[in-house]
């Protein structure tokens, strides 16, 4: 057996002790004595840095089964009777109220992880998908989606018929699409006829289409995933200088922070995808603000953790699927009318940087970032970073460009409710 390579970012020494001595004998150890010995080591980091700004105490593993044994021991918010929304497990709402939970990070480092184990991997990783643990299930069709790896479609098709959960045939569904899995076009089309769950058939509907065009995951999200670093966690601090970035838009232009210096304020927000009622409406108060905000000097960017074919479908450049929550199509009018860039924050980099929580928790059968706004002056000097406890949890367009006018940023939801 391989040993595992034992890491903790910034790691105290009583936790380096500890490690030491454990690994001189950690060839002798079962599997679940290993397990118990990596969760101490994480819990212990927890303890010795609870009143410390890190988020860099994840325990790497070197192999895809200590990755999932990570995940079966970590206490993940609960979802909901639907499975597909996550509920607050101390408030029981919608959504995670804490903004220290830190279920996204374990979330995007797992599923870094197995990326970066590779397509060598396939076959445990495929092993994930008979796991008895919803998270382990998400997260392996996840990985096996990012990395294209196309031996993993007949399972994937079993997810998709079979699982019990609909938030990880979900993700199933959505893996085949990023895979261009022509094979599965019958399964999914008859799924998207039959299957309870309304959220898995919108997935089919967009899976379809992403096969039929080719349009599958791209290797900038493959890097995007391999690149992330948890050392630069929730580095954003208002007041200070704003961490730069570098994304494209859904056209494929690339826009960074640095154009806008000493030239423009930047509002960022950080919107869900396209089954969000909550961002349309959005969309349609930025469109009927514009002036506003080109008087004022202000350029907006939505930005979404998606790939190209997930971005280009909020904004209209893709099919228009059958939303539940639209009385009327608002495809040509987005066409027409969007007048900002909307990004590709592929894999959450920089939504896991400016506090956006990517994949914290689940709505419409999707794990998600939380909502965000962020707003930097033209001196590149963050003046607001919010980030939202809940769908719909955060300075409306309105009052966006109100505090910038009126050089007052604060922004407290009154239905915001205190962490535990």
């Amino acid at each position: 057996m391989k040993p595992v390579k034992l890491l903790v970012f910034k790691k105290s020494r009583l936790t380096k002790y500890l490690l030491t001595l454990v690994q001189s004998a950690w060839p002798e150890f079962t599997e679940d004595m290993k397990s118990l010995v990596l969760f101490f080591a994480m819990l212990l980091e927890r303890n010795l840095y609870m009143n410390r700004d890190d988020h860099n105490r994840i325990i790497e593993a070197s192999n895809v089964p200590e990755i999932f044994q990570r995940i079966r021991l970590h206490p993940f918010h609960p979802l909901n009777d639907e499975q597909s929304l996550t509920i607050d497990q101390y408030h029981n709402t919608a959504g995670i109220v804490d903004l220290d939970n830190e279920d996204w990070s374990m979330r995007l480092l797992a599923i870094r992880d197995l990326v970066r184990a590779g397509t060598e991997s396939t076959s445990q990783i495929i092993n994930g998908l008979f796991d008895d643990s919803i998270h382990v299930r998400q997260l392996s069709a996840m990985a096996l989606g990012i990395l294209r790896a196309k031996t993993a479609v007949s399972e994937l098709e079993r997810v998709v018929s079979e699982d019990v959960n609909a938030m990880v045939r979900s993700q199933a569904l959505i893996s085949l699409g990023q895979m261009e899995s022509e094979q599965s076009l019958e399964l999914i089309r008859k799924r998207q006829k039959i299957d309870p769950s309304r959220d898995v058939r919108h997935q089919c509907e967009l899976s379809i289409d992403q096969i039929e065009k080719k349009m599958g995951a791209t290797e900038k999200l493959l890097s995007a995933y391999l690149s992330i670093d948890a050392s630069a966690f929730k580095s954003v601090r208002v007041g200070e200088l704003a961490p730069g970035f570098e994304l494209d838009d859904t056209e494929g232009n690339r826009w960074t922070l640095d154009q806008f210096q000493n030239k423009r304020w930047v509002v960022l927000i950080w919107i869900f995808a396209d089954w969000c009622p909550v961002c349309h409406g959005e969309f349609h108060d930025l469109i009927e603000q514009r002036e506003q905000f080109e008087k004022a000097g202000i350029q907006v960017f939505t930005v979404e953790i998606h790939d190209t074919y997930r971005g280009r479908v909020m904004v209209g450049q893709e099919l228009e699927p059958e939303y539940w929550f639209a009385k009327e199509s608002f495809k040509q009018a987005y066409t027409d009318k969007i007048w900002w860039p909307h990004l590709l924050d592929r894999a959450g980099v920089y939504a896991s940087i400016y506090g956006a929580d990517p994949y914290a928790f689940c709505v419409h059968g999707e794990y998600i970032n939380r909502p965000s706004t962020v707003i930097i002056d033209n001196q590149g000097k963050v003046r607001l970073a919010y980030s939202g406890r809940y769908w719909g949890d955060r300075p409306t367009i309105d009052q966006t460009i109100q505090m910038i006018k009126s050089d007052e940023f604060t922004f407290d939801s009154p239905e915001r409710k205190d962490k535990k």
